[in-house]
This record gives C-alpha cells, structure tokens and sequence, in this order.
C-alpha cells in the first residue's frame, strides 16, 4: 500500500512540476519573443516602407505607361476608321472626329493637314505656334510632350504621323489627343485617408500635377523643397537620377518623423512619379500588431497557469479552442478575394492585369488548402476578325461589347474579366458555381441560336477546381481546350470561326 502511495504522489507531483514548467517556457519564450519583436520592428520598418512605395510607384507608373500606350493603339485605329470613311467635306470630317472620340475614348483628338493646319470634333485653327511638334516639315516617329496652355494648364499632348492619309484632297501628316494632368491625376489618387502622397515631376523638379508630397515638400519643386533637409550629395544624386530618367529613393527626417520617398521614370514623358509614406505611419501599426501579442501572450500564460491549478483537462480545452478560433478567422479572411479597380475601357469589366491579380490572389489560397469550389469559364466570340475586316473596328467594337454584356447577364453571379480581345473568362464562386452546368447549357442554346439569326456567337468551355490542381492555370488550360473543341462544333453549325 505504501509503495502504491508513492507512485501515486510521484505520479501528482510529477504531474505538477511538468506544467509548472510548461507554463515557465511559455513565459520566458513570450518575454523573449515580445523582446525581439520590438527590437526587429524598428528594422522592419524602412524596409517594408520602400517595399511598399515601389510597388505604389510602380503601379502608378504603368497606369501611365499603359494610358499613352493604349492612347497611341486608339489613334491608328481613328486614323483608319477616318481614311475608310472616304470624307469629302470639313462637316463630315468633324462628324467622323466626334464619332471616334466617342467610341474610342480618346480625349481632344485632332488631324493636322500638311498647311499645320488643325481639325478638330468642334472647329479648324492654325497650329503651329500652338503645337511644338508641328514645326517639323516632317513627323517621323510618335512624339510624347508636356504642354502648358495659356501659361496654367498643364497637359500631356500624343503625336503620330499619319502618312499616306488624304481628305479632301489635302495631305495630313499627323494626329494627336491632348490629356489634362489634373485627370491623370484622378486616375492616380490614393484611398488612404491622406497617410500616402504621390506627385508628378519634371526632370528638374517641377511639380506637374499640383498635389503635395507630404508635409515637407508639399507643391514646390522637390530640389528646392529638400535643401538644408538631406545632404547636397545627395540631393545632387537625386537630381542626376531626375535628369537620366532612372528610379531611386530618399528618406529624411523633419519634425522627429522620419519621411521615406520612391520615385520611377514614367518612359518616354520625362516624368519621375514619386511616392512618399510618413513611417510612422507603419511604424504604429507594427507596434499595435507587437503590443496586441504581447497582450494576447500575457492573458494566455494567465489562462494556463490557472487552468493548471485547477484542471489540467481544461487548460488543454481552452488552447485547443483558441487555436481552432484563430485558425478559422485566419482561414476567412484569406478567402476574400481583392476588389481591384482595373476595368477594361471598353467593355466596363476588369481587365486582364486584374485578372492576373486575382489569379494570384487564388493561388495562394489553392496553395493554403483554404480554397474548394471555383469554376473557369473561357468565352472566346466567333467572327469578330471577320466583322473588323468587311464591316470596320467600330462595328468589331461593337460587337465585343454586345458579346460581353450577353456573358455578363448570363453568368450574374460570377466575376468577368476581358482577357484578351475577343476573350473573356469568368471566376464563379457561391452561387455561380452552384448554377454553372445550367448557365453553360443556356449560353451554348443562345449561341446555336444566334447562327441563323447573325446575333452574338460566344464559345464557352469550363472547368473546376479539382484535387489534383496545383494553380488557376490548370483549371484555365482545361476550360480553354474545351472552348476550341466547341468552337470547331460551332464551326460545323455554320458559325464563323475567327
């Protein structure tokens, strides 16, 4: 009996000492852990600041890349849909300016006829003393400029040859569209209740959009807002990177708040496009994220170590629920996919870089396991080479958008995105994913229909998320090998095939 007595207290007390240890690791390794977390913090913060302002720079940077480029595309085909017209009078040639500004987007577009003089949707005036680049005899390649109107109106100003084009008789040797900063600038604003400023600038300094880069530079030009602030080297370095047109960063200290800015070249405007986060801003955010472990690690080593003294069973309760609670919300929030603002031009939906996005977005979350039901719907129109060969790119045009709104309306409950220019693909998820096989049936039933009728002719092909798949991609690939085999079906119905 006495031996039994033993075992049963060396049993207890053995049992006591081990969680009273457990709760002594957990405490020094919380203390030690919250110690190097504070020490890290102050190290962690410039260097996620220039992460994140190179990645808002950069972005910003090929919103404008992508505007003039897109701009450029859009003029070639005003140019064609203009020469195709076969105009004969400055009325119709106003007529057709306005027509392609509406369809195409492009904002203040103009021809230039060999006299420099300029036509536009409203009237006709002499250019060249307006224009800079008119005073070439001949216009070889585009030219990108920054121009000020009446001395305050600062705008970006696209110029191409038009060779070979006659109206009326005359030779035009160019067309142009004319952007105001100020809307760039719209298409640029942060949504960060102001902790965030960007501002456009010349090589030598010059603020272009007229907004501030925060507190110390605010509108004035960056080099004279900066001296007596960082060194002359420095600011000569800098200035050396504005004028060769590379990127670079620049911190400083003003008012015991430390200041951290990234600036890129916008190629082919002689632009820099900077960017500057005040670090505390982060700075507090890393200490709230610190202090809140912090906290939460104190409230648990209390939890342990009064649930050891009480039962040892629901100390082992409690973490196991804490976790699974924590492991849920995790898996919750990583669900969400980001709701980017990129939309195609045309059409109103997202477009192919938000796809790209998203698609990464989702990978993730297949990678996490924290993913089960998605769907890939390829749409590709039939015909759409077709009608931009015998009926012009407005009519092509057209027929996109058509294409897009009969996808939208037939798969309302999922994502659409224009991928390519007579592609789209749509992420069903929820509800979508649930009605996908009746959607297909119904679109493949209209599209069948519509070869008689010469309506919209779309092909679809599908697929799902299945246990094999590593990435989005497969799950595409899939659905993109059925959309050609319907295609070639729709091909045999009589349906035109590019």
């Amino acid at each position: 009996m006495q031996g039994k007595k033993v075992t049963n207290k060396t049993f207890v007390l053995t049992a006591v000492i081990g969680s009273l240890l457990i709760v002594a690791i957990l405490t020094v390794n919380t203390i030690r852990i919250s110690r190097r977390t504070a020490v890290a913090t102050d190290e962690a913060v410039s260097a996620v600041s220039l992460f994140y302002l190179e990645a808002m720079a950069d972005r910003r940077a090929k919103t404008i890349t992508n505007l003039i480029s897109n701009s450029f595309d859009e003029m070639e085909k005003a140019v064609s849909y203009i020469d195709y017209n076969k105009i004969r009078s400055q009325e119709e040639l106003r007529y057709s300016i306005g027509t392609v500004e509406s369809l195409l987007g492009l904002d203040q577009f103009a021809l230039v006829d060999e006299d420099n003089v300029v036509y536009t949707h409203y009237t006709t005036y002499t250019g060249g003393s307006r224009h800079p680049f008119l005073s070439d005899e001949q216009l070889n390649d585009r030219i990108i400029s920054t121009v000020s109107l009446y001395g305050s109106s600062k705008k970006l100003c696209l110029a191409e040859p038009t060779s070979g084009l006659v109206i009326m008789g005359k030779r035009f040797k160019a067309c142009f569209v004319q952007f105001d900063i100020r809307d760039i600038v719209d298409l640029l604003a942060f949504d960060d209740q102001g902790r965030t400023h960007f501002a456009l600038y010349t090589k030598n300094g010059g603020n272009l959009s007229g907004t501030e880069l925060g507190p110390v530079i605010l509108r004035h030009n960056f080099f004279d807002a900066l001296k007596g602030i960082v060194p002359d080297a420095v600011l000569e370095e800098n200035l050396r990177n504005f004028e060769e047109e590379k990127d670079g960063d620049l911190s400083f200290s003003h008012n015991n708040a430390q200041e951290t800015l990234y600036y890129v070249p916008i190629q082919g405007t002689g632009w820099e496009m900077a960017v500057l986060i005040r670090e505390s801003v982060i700075h507090d955010q890393f200490l709230d994220i610190s202090e809140n472990n912090l906290e939460t690690s104190r409230n648990m080593i209390i939890l342990t170590l009064v649930s050891v003294l009480l039962f040892a069973a629901v100390l082992l309760f409690q973490l196991v629920s804490i976790s699974k609670a924590r492991l849920e919300e995790e898996k919750e929030t990583s669900r969400s996919f980001h709701n980017m603002a990129n939309t195609d031009a045309m059409t109103g939906v997202r477009n192919k870089l938000a796809y790209s996005e998203t698609e990464a977005s989702v990978n993730r979350m297949i990678k996490a396991g924290e993913i089960q039901e998605v769907a890939v719907v390829v749409c590709d129109i039939n015909g759409l080479k077709a009608v931009n060969d015998t009926q012009g790119h407005a009519k092509g045009d057209q027929l996109i958008k058509d294409a897009c709104k009969l996808i939208c309306r037939q798969f309302n409950h999922g994502t659409v995105f224009r991928v390519g220019g007579d592609e789209f693909v749509v992420l069903l998820q929820g509800e979508g994913f649930e009605t996908l096989h009746g959607d297909i049936a119904e679109m493949n039933r209209i599209a069948e229909a519509n070869i008689g009728e010469n309506g919209v002719v779309v092909s679809v092909g599908y697929s799902v998320l299945g246990q094999e798949d590593r990435q989005l991609r497969d799950v595409f690939e899939r659905a993109d090998k059925m959309m050609y085999e319907r295609k070639k079906e729709l091909k045999e119905m009589g349906a035109a095939s590019r």
